[in-house]
């Protein structure tokens, strides 16, 4: 049994983990601040069914706030952390740059310092396939250089990695970093493609389609299948290691439609527009590292993670 802390722990990704930490049996101190960049009721439901078990124990608090956070870790002594809390989207970053550094950026060295003053045996940082910018050599490697971002979002999470590495250097902190390629499922972001998607051809209203809908492609990865790869993270002993987590197999966003169309049973009402510049052509995952070192497999292919998301959308 471990004492894990998971900060951002009430949202998308971080309610699936800790559902599956506490599953294993293992002790889970979430961590979220319940913002308003969508509906807070929405995270608040994600954790409900867990706030009666003993070993889930539920703090509102910001990681920008140090005082509080050194409160939390004096009290819980966390073993290991899963560092997931951030600002999250592509565009909206671009409006609010200020609020995205400070929070992704400053928040991680936080977490870094807290992880380092307390001992911490484990770090595993959420980062993102945004930071791969618009790299033309596909599939994405880990060997890829990474210093073109394409948003404020996208160079705050390669700032938390290289700040990731300064404390791995620095104090021997064990440190993980796992770049997600657009995850999806049931509790889903609802600021994010198969969810709006999913929400707009059922209510008959018309989607926003970048392109001709067949030159913009993403790695659409099912979050069972992330949330397996950060447990599997979490139980290595590691010096500093960055990793992909995706499913290396690319959607344009007409076969997504065309999923969520057949699924639905309803057809979709398409608006075509120019790609902004912050839209990359494709996110596309190397996934042999995390093969190899993490034993990660791909479960759920892109049609059955959509019927499951559209079966909780219903829900």
């Amino acid at each position: 049994m471990t004492k894990i802390l998971v900060t951002g722990g009430a949202g998308f990704i971080g309610s699936h983990l800790c559902d599956a930490l506490l599953a294993r049996g293992d002790i889970v101190i979430c961590v979220d601040n319940f913002n308003d960049y969508y509906d807070p009721t929405v995270k608040e439901k994600n954790v409900e069914h867990n706030l009666e078990q003993r070993e889930f124990r539920l703090w509102k608090a910001d990681i920008l706030d140090m005082k509080k956070m050194r409160e939390i870790f004096e009290f819980e002594k966390p073993e290991k952390i899963v560092h997931l809390a951030a600002r999250a989207g592509v565009r909206p970053s671009i409006q609010e740059a200020a609020l995205y550094e400070e929070v992704n950026i400053k928040g991680t060295l936080n977490m870094l310092e807290l992880a380092q003053e307390f001992g911490v045996s484990n770090f595993v940082f959420g980062s993102s396939s945004s930071v791969y910018g618009k790299n033309k050599k596909i599939p994405f490697s880990e060997k890829d250089r990474v210093d073109w971002p394409m948003s404020p979002y996208a160079a705050t999470k390669r700032a938390g990695e290289l700040l990731s590495y300064v404390y791995n250097q620095l104090y021997g902190l064990s440190v993980v970093c796992l770049r997600f390629f657009t995850v999806y499922g049931p509790r889903g972001r609802p600021d994010m493609m198969p969810l709006k998607f999913t929400q707009k051809i059922d209510q008959g209203e018309e989607l926003t389609v970048f392109g001709t809908g067949e030159d913009m492609k993403r790695d659409y990865t099912y979050v069972g299948d992330i949330v397996k790869g950060i447990v599997a993270a979490l139980d290595k002993e590691w010096d500093f290691e960055i990793i992909n987590l995706g499913n290396s197999t690319p959607l344009s966003l007409n076969e997504l439609i065309g999923y969520l169309e057949q699924i639905l049973g309803k057809k979709a009402k398409v608006k075509n527009c120019p790609i902004p510049v912050t839209e990359v052509p494709i996110t596309y995952a190397d996934k042999v590292k995390a093969e190899e070192l993490l034993g990660f497999k791909i479960n759920t292919d892109p049609r059955e993670g959509m019927k499951k998301m559209v079966a909780w959308y219903k829900r």
